[in-house]
């Protein structure tokens, strides 16, 4: 729709101030909406100037917090205004609210409209200066030319304004850019100007923005690579180094910012071709074992490699994480919990016997001589073991434990001593460290070493004697700083007898023997540690403890405990299930208390034989798990290999 004459237009706008009524002569529907929305706002059609205009410290944070939009903008409307200088013609900035934050033009237009406050930190909203090229483009998102009378305010009927919102990449209305001049010299072409203006602005601030975003993510990068521990090096397909991070450069003895573009083989010495494999476009490898040739030695690293690929899947260049393997064994042992939890403050009981073994091990904790642990099943010899850890000097190493009766026999030997790729079907790519390597700077806790295979005995006294393991199916020798705590329910001494248990191997781990007694042995305790258990326990479970009640108490002191601790805590553990109270009370006891203490209230000839009580348990836990040996040796407490002996011992078969 074209735009009225001056005359016709004022007739208009008379019309609608006087009667708030469509004007008889039509005018654009953009200005007529505008005009509406103005009277509903009650703007004064009759002021003469803007009111509301911000002090300078106000419009300096307004050009601080549109400080992109200002730096970016000024060149272009300086720009326009070469063009259009002496003519009459202001160029305007304004925000996305409508606040002036800049204008450019000769001196005495400048100073004429800013009579009616047409000046920065004035407020050109729609809602406060009326129907305007600036505030009204806010409002209906689109450029727009406002003509004379077309202005709601009778302030700007002398002017003509053309204006264009600037979006961000979003497509968000940032600002608004504004050429306003005399409606007499008014230029068809003003408002495409502008409009072009706008739109140089808007790309180049897609163009800063985008620089400023790749600015941020290589500072970020960077950041990272800084604060990470890991060892990072990144290189394109031809081996030009793009990252490193601090960690690999101080491991490989070089200034991160110095080897950016160079090539790797150039920063790293001969004999660093497995770890310049690594760097190969087509590789993808985890936990990879590689040495590192270093001017301070042969440095042994786990590695890790990942291409980075283009959109057509081709390999643009390679990432490599590594650490040394100390270290990646310390934080392997940290975050698998390879770490002794308990301390001699962990361990209950009072009586004398029990108080000169922890007196024993508490001295012993202080040297690095080997120990061996004896006792029955579920005295607590695990529980010695990391109390022994943790006060002995080795406290802040790796705790490694393995049970030798819970492992196959093909595997063991695998599992103690490590071994390298390819040494048997299914071996893990780049092989696997054993026990003795993890635990090296630590503690290594050989539970039921009198099941360790004939076998692998000959091998454990050599790696025990020469302080150093050959892995599975390799040649290195590999020097391991190791503290062993060996445990066993056997009498190892009989087996040197019978011929199953090594004679020189049983010397090597004896050197200082320290026995457990049986819970039977500590009756004083069983009080103390069942009450310790309930309170555990129960909160461990999200239970109510339970108050044990003076029969019970008779009952569990004049149990024989086969199980020893580990069966108290079990039978604690069973009632806290069971319990439909706060009490402990007698039903919630197994039978086998039960009927081992009727047998001593009978007169019996005291409580039954150990070996009858060990018997009768593992009955009654494999009727339990359907003759499934593996529950119930989990049960039990013991390995599988013990368990299958003692029912032979005791002649048992799985469907007892």
């Amino acid at each position: 729709m074209e735009v009225l004459a001056q005359d016709q237009l004022g007739l208009a706008w008379r019309e609608f101030v006087n009667s708030g009524e469509v004007p008889s002569v039509q005018i654009r529907p953009t200005v007529l909406a505008s005009w509406q929305r103005c009277r509903h706002a009650k703007v004064n059609p009759y002021q003469k100037k803007v009111f509301h205009v911000l002090s300078p410290d106000e419009l300096a944070k307004k050009r601080m917090e549109n400080g992109t939009l200002v730096e970016i903008s000024l060149p272009i409307m300086e720009g326009l205004y070469r063009f259009v200088a002496g003519s009459g013609f202001v160029v305007v900035l304004a925000d996305s609210s409508g606040y002036l934050l800049e204008v450019i033009g000769d001196t005495e237009v400048t100073q004429s409209i800013a009579k009616g406050n047409f000046l920065p930190g004035a407020d050109w909203s729609e809602s406060s200066a009326g129907t305007n090229s600036i505030g009204t483009a806010v409002v209906i998102g689109q450029p727009l030319q406002v003509f004379g009378y077309e202005h709601y305010c009778i302030n700007s009927h002398r002017w003509t304004c053309s204006a264009a919102p600037i979006r961000d990449p979003q497509g968000n209305i940032i600002g608004v850019l504004d050429m306003t001049g005399s409606f007499e010299r008014v230029h068809p072409h003003t408002l495409g100007m502008v409009v072009a203006g706008a739109n140089a602005i808007e790309k180049q601030l897609s163009m800063e923005l985008a620089w400023r975003e790749r600015d941020l993510s290589n500072r970020l990068k960077l950041t990272i690579m800084e604060a990470i521990t890991d060892c990072v090096v990144a290189c394109r397909s031809d081996f030009t180094i793009t990252h490193m991070s601090r960690s690999a450069a101080d491991l490989i003895g070089v200034s991160p910012a110095g080897v950016i573009g160079r090539n790797l083989a150039t920063v790293l010495r001969e004999g660093n071709t497995a770890f310049c494999n690594l760097f190969l476009g087509h590789n993808f490898v985890t936990d990879r074992e590689i040495d590192l040739h270093l001017p301070q030695g042969r440095v042994k690293c786990i590695a890790t490699s990942r291409p980075v690929k283009d959109e057509d899947a081709s390999s643009d260049g390679v990432v490599v994480v590594f650490n040394e393997i100390t270290r990646a064994k310390r934080l392997v042992q940290h975050m698998t919990g390879a770490v002794a939890r308990l301390t001699f403050d962990s361990i209950i009981g009072q009586t004398p016997v029990f108080l000169n073994t922890v007196g024993m091990a508490k001295a012993a904790a202080g040297s690095d001589s080997t120990i061996l642990l004896l006792g029955e099943s579920g005295t607590g010899k695990d529980v010695f073991a990391q109390a022994i850890h943790n006060a002995s000097g080795r406290n802040r190493g790796p705790f490694v434990a393995i049970n030798c009766g819970a492992i196959p026999r093909e595997l063991i030997a695998s599992e103690l001593f490590g071994y390298t790729e390819g040494a048997f079907t299914g071996a893990k790519r780049g092989g696997s460290p054993g026990k003795f390597e993890l635990a090296d700077g630590g503690t290594l806790f050989l539970d039921e070493i009198g099941e360790m295979p004939a076998e692998l005995q000959t091998t454990l006294l050599r790696v025990l004697e020469q302080k150093t393991v050959t892995r599975i199916g390799g040649t290195e020798v590999i020097p391991v700083n190791v503290r062993i705590i060996a445990a066993t329910n056997k009498d190892l001494s009989k087996e040197v007898v019978r011929g199953t248990f090594r004679q020189d191997l049983y010397y090597r781990l004896n050197v200082v023997s320290i026995r457990l007694a049986p819970l039977r042995e500590r009756k004083e305790d069983i009080i103390p540690l069942a009450r310790h258990f309930i309170g555990h326990l129960s909160a461990k479970l999200g239970k109510e403890p339970l108050k044990l009640e003076n029969k019970v108490t008779s009952l569990i002191q004049s149990y024989c405990w086969p199980g020893n601790v580990r069966e108290l805590q079990n039978v604690v553990e069973r009632a806290l299930h069971l319990a439909k109270g706060n009490n402990f009370t007698e039903d919630l006891l197994p039978e086998e208390i039960l009927s081992g203490s009727t047998a001593q209230g009978n007169g019996l000839s005291g409580a039954k034989p150990v070996n009858e009580y060990e018997r009768e348990t593992i009955s009654r836990l494999l009727r339990e798990h359907n003759g499934n040996i593996s529950r119930a040796a989990l049960a039990l407490g013991v390995a599988r290999t013990t368990l299958y002996r003692k029912m032979n011992k005791y002649n048992i078969n799985t469907v007892t």
